[in-house]
């Protein structure tokens, strides 16, 4: 075999590996690396280049004793959770699915956590669970979508990949030294005189120890048989996507390293900015064209421009309303705020569904 002969095939690997690159992007190579697959490690470089700044410094922020980087933090989160309107309600073909589900249930949980501290407190302590199942949704979502994008069966590893995300949001938790400040909520059930639920802090950290042997002792074989069969996938035609890949790797990466070590307490900040980051990414991408159609200006070549505005000055003007609010003394506030966090959650799951097709 000649040299030539040996140097064509490899340069038409990577001409093809080059155009399954191209074509693999949900959106556009600089739009997903910047909005999806690096996420996470961006926000992991801000976080750690924010630590010993004058921003992280405590302060009085809108009468609030608290620095700028929580403060920013904090607005971001809550516009996030808001801007999930653009894919319910103004999204007419999703909205027409469930109308009930966008009007009435809101309403009756509303009135429900107005008229029971127990369904108010309970809400609340699982608000920040399901906030870490979401995250791992999302991961997953994307990570489907780019496996989609390969050309593979919507089915094939689907639940392999469900369960990677559970461990790589949960386990790093579970087994690293955020564990308490998450089961901590517990404590707010001392309002409703529960002595059952107060106690589940103290038997989480007197037990922290075999959480951590058990996340481990599930996780490493998990990841095993995981990798194991995604090759048996290939063996029989999967197409690896290596958007996919870097975008679990990324994750994986910021996830053990902030939930699982915290360094210099950063852990909350950097998860919950590039899961929002990801978010308006993903609203934007999708919902654009119905956004500027309720703004008038569909078709026109400012009109994906407008909507992005949008999106960000509701959501935005939202999450400075909401992190300003004083929300001890109106609990009105506090249960709305509840509210849009909790249908957050629940509108995105089962719009990731409905919307399969439409990506």
């Amino acid at each position: 075999m000649s040299s030539s002969d040996t140097i064509f095939p490899a340069a038409l690997k990577a001409r093809v590996f080059a155009r399954v690159l191209r074509s693999g992007y949900i959106v556009s190579p600089f739009y997903d690396w910047v909005f999806f697959i690096a996420a996470p490690l961006i926000a992991l470089v801000l976080g750690l280049a924010l630590v010993g700044t004058p921003l992280e410094e405590t302060s009085g922020v809108f009468d609030h004793e608290k620095s700028w980087v929580d403060f920013g933090i904090g607005v971001f989160i809550f516009a996030h959770l808001l801007i999930v309107i653009f894919r319910s309600h103004l999204n007419p073909k999703i909205f027409s699915l469930y109308p009930w589900r966008f009007t009435l249930i809101p309403i009756a949980l509303f009135a429900a956590m107005m008229t029971s501290n127990w369904i108010l407190i309970s809400c609340s302590v699982l608000a920040t669970f399901w906030d870490v199942y979401h995250s791992g949704m999302q991961t997953f979502g994307l990570s489907r979508i780019y496996d989609a994008r390969a050309g593979n069966q919507p089915q094939l590893g689907r639940t392999l990949d469900w369960i990677l995300n559970i461990f790589l949001y949960a386990g790093p938790i579970a087994a690293g030294v955020t564990l308490l400040d998450h089961v901590d909520d517990f404590y707010e059930f001392a309002e409703v005189g529960s002595v059952f639920f107060t106690s589940v802090p103290i038997f989480a950290e007197s037990n922290a120890h075999y959480l951590s042997a058990a996340v481990i002792a599930t996780g490493v074989p998990f990841l095993a048989f995981y990798l194991w069969s995604y090759w048996r996938f290939w063996r029989n035609g999967y197409q690896v996507s290596p958007q996919k890949v870097f975008l679990l790797l990324s994750t994986a990466a910021c996830s053990i390293y902030a939930w699982g070590f915290n360094p210099f307490g950063m852990a909350f900040f950097i998860m919950n900015f590039f899961h929002a980051w990801q978010y308006f990414a993903i609203v934007w991408w999708a919902e654009q064209g119905n956004v500027s159609k309720v703004l008038g200006c569909e078709g026109r070549a400012w009109g994906k421009w407008a909507a992005l505005f949008t999106i960000v000055v509701v959501g935005m003007s939202y999450g400075v309303f909401a992190e300003g609010a004083d929300i001890d003394t109106h609990t009105w506030l506090f249960a709305l705020f509840l509210l849009i966090s909790l249908m957050h959650f629940w509108y995105d799951g089962f719009i990731w569904s409905v919307a399969r097709k439409q990506v």
